[in-house]
């Protein structure tokens, strides 16, 4: 940091199992990746290049390397996943991993059907080629999952060799783990968290409000993301409580008269 602070929130370093932050690439070129890291690099730890951008990006590898020699690992957006399996295609995605080199995917059934039991095999197989991040919810506005269900399948896809276990909001914030309003469904995030722990879930949290409460509810070292790369600094500045929205929130001392 660029100067000292008292009453600022630990923050645990990177590589962290807890206050992760997945930053969402949606077409950066090559430079503008180049200047986001520049500013933000220390504060991203996974990049997600979303839905199936990563299937029309130019110098696609290109772009990997250069947040590979960031130390910054990336996984394409699990809606490709989705069209590869739609399409019966899932050993050629298995190639598609290796011949980029990624070390992370993602497994989700947002946008297509997929028994339970299939998806909880992707994900096992895919754990013995790459680390798993799974996502629960639909992309569906009008399909509503009860907390008990998040819970099943969540704890399912733990078992099944998924790393963390991604809370879906997609890329606005307006559905799954949230209200059209963008509004949390606390009572849903509450339920979940008495039986999943905190740590192994990524709350997809695209929007300001959303970022402070999951914040206020769970501390500085929440794991969030669809955080767009523009918003990762001031992201991080909420879980420092140095923006408004958190400013009082982490400090020890009585506020000033």
């Amino acid at each position: 940091m660029n100067y000292s602070l008292k009453s600022i929130p630990e923050r645990e370093a990177k590589p962290r199992e807890r206050g992760f932050t997945m930053a969402m690439d949606k077409g950066l070129s090559v430079r503008e990746v180049e200047d986001f890291l520049e500013v933000a690099g220390d504060y991203v730890d996974i990049v997600k290049l979303g839905w199936g951008t990563s299937y029309v990006s130019p110098n696609l590898q290109k772009k990997l390397d250069v947040y590979k020699a960031a130390g910054i690992p990336t996984y394409f957006g699990g809606t490709l996943f989705e069209a590869f399996i739609i399409r019966d295609q899932f050993d050629d995605y298995r190639r598609i991993l290796d011949k980029y080199n990624m070390t992370f995917a993602e497994v989700s059934d947002g946008s297509i059907e997929l028994p339970h039991e299939v998806k909880c095999d992707y994900i096992s197989k895919l754990s013995e080629q790459v680390t798993v991040l799974s996502e629960v919810g639909s992309k569906d506005a009008e399909k509503i999952i009860p907390p008990y269900m998040w819970i099943k399948l969540m704890r399912a896809e733990l078992e099944a060799g998924a790393w963390k276990v991604i809370g879906e909001a997609r890329e606005g914030g307006n559905v799954g783990l949230f209200r059209s309003t963008g509004e949390v469904r606390s009572g849903l995030v509450e339920e979940i968290l008495t039986e999943i722990p905190f740590e192994k879930i990524l709350w997809e949290a695209p929007q300001k409000a959303q970022q402070v409460w999951f914040i206020k509810l769970l501390g500085a070292n929440v794991n969030l993301g669809n955080i767009a790369p523009n918003e990762v600094i001031p992201l991080e500045t909420i879980r420092l409580g140095l923006r408004g929205d958190t400013f009082m929130h982490f400090l020890d001392v009585e506020k000033p008269c």
